[in-house]
């Protein structure tokens, strides 16, 4: 079986690529120095935006990997749709806030990105939201590049080792921030990080890393004695010091005023785990799955949000694990949460 690059570093730890500015040079530098597996976060940028961010990686380290979004558009109920712009419109306009209520679809830049990364090869590229065609795969595989696709049930896994894929992530859905399921629409339920790790393995024969729910070293060798090569960890880096996480959000990770996560589709059309605020009480019952319109519709408040320092109007990405995350330098919680499990 082919060696995957995030199991030949030091610590079995990836930091997750959190898409928007939270995953920064600086917080991958960090993961890379302390000897864990750092990730270019591709998700939301342009091929012109990313390239600077690999090549910068690139003067860091060798060995790392680059994240997109695999298109994934899904039928807009626009009756649904609708009735979300009528109720967000009047909170909206309370904070003076305009919103376009036309949805608006895009494909992440996705084809562009995939010219870029076979036109300058990285060691791994990672796949999230969908399954990569075997195309891409193939396009990929044609430059030396190993391919990862994010999972989330058994099934999934099986169609990414049928289309050629390298190696999983199998994603709980205790993750924060956006789930990576291939079909947002389905209904995601509860269980251990663990439990689905099993079903994979039992499945396919692939490596495999796993997060979600992590919340310091007892869950990361967990998730190493069920067979995962590495575990991702993005909520439990939220509040280091290099992370570009918005000083309203790292307030609210700390605060007694939050104290539960949930998966909505609120914010973004799209299931996503975040701290349950005044947003996710009154949205969610009516969230409709229809990403990445709503995540477009949503974007503006939003942005307002934070800038108010509004906690009840931001999306507080969050995975149940949150109160493990540290205050500091990246590298030193990388480091205490791998040391134990150290590969040389």
């Amino acid at each position: 079986m082919t060696t995957i690059a995030f199991e030949t570093t030091d610590l079995p730890i990836i930091g997750a690529p959190m898409a928007g500015g939270t995953t920064t040079p600086e917080l991958a530098a960090a993961v890379a120095r302390a000897g864990g597996f750092p990730f270019v976060a591709g998700g939301y940028l342009s091929a012109e935006a990313l390239a600077p961010l690999v090549e910068r990686m690139r003067e860091t380290t060798e060995n790392f990997g680059v994240n997109l979004f695999a298109p994934n558009t899904v039928p807009i109920d626009r009756g649904a749709f609708d009735a979300f712009v009528s109720a967000l419109e009047p909170v909206a306009a309370d904070r003076g806030v305009a919103i376009d209520p036309e949805p608006v679809d895009d494909d992440d830049h996705y084809s562009d990105k995939v010219d870029y990364l076979v036109d300058n090869p990285v060691p791994l590229v990672s796949m999230t939201f969908n399954i990569p065609s075997a195309e891409v795969v193939d396009r990929l595989h044609s430059v030396g590049t190993q391919v990862v696709a994010t999972v989330t049930t058994a099934a999934e896994a099986r169609t990414a080792a049928d289309r050629g894929i390298d190696a999983l992530i199998v994603q709980g859905p205790r993750a924060g921030g956006h789930s990576g399921t291939a079909d947002p629409t389905r209904s995601i339920e509860d269980r251990a990080t663990v439990d689905l790790v099993n079903d994979v393995l039992a499945e396919v024969d692939l490596p495999l890393a796993a997060g979600g729910g992590v919340d310091g070293p007892e869950s990361v060798d967990e998730l190493l004695q069920a067979g995962a090569s590495a575990v991702v960890v993005g909520t439990l880096l939220l509040l280091s010091d290099e992370a570009g996480t918005a000083p309203t959000h790292r307030a609210a990770l700390q605060s007694a005023d939050f104290d539960e996560t949930q998966l909505t589709r609120a914010f973004t059309g799209r299931p996503a785990r975040a701290l349950v605020n005044d947003f996710v009480r009154k949205f969610d019952p009516i969230a409709v799955d229809a990403y990445p319109a709503l995540h477009h519709l949503t974007k503006s408040f939003r942005a307002q949000a934070k800038k108010d320092d509004d906690p009840q109007g931001l999306h507080l990405w969050a995975g149940t694990g949150y109160r493990g995350a540290q205050t500091g330098s990246a590298e030193t919680i990388v480091k205490e949460l791998g040391a134990p499990f150290t590969r040389n």
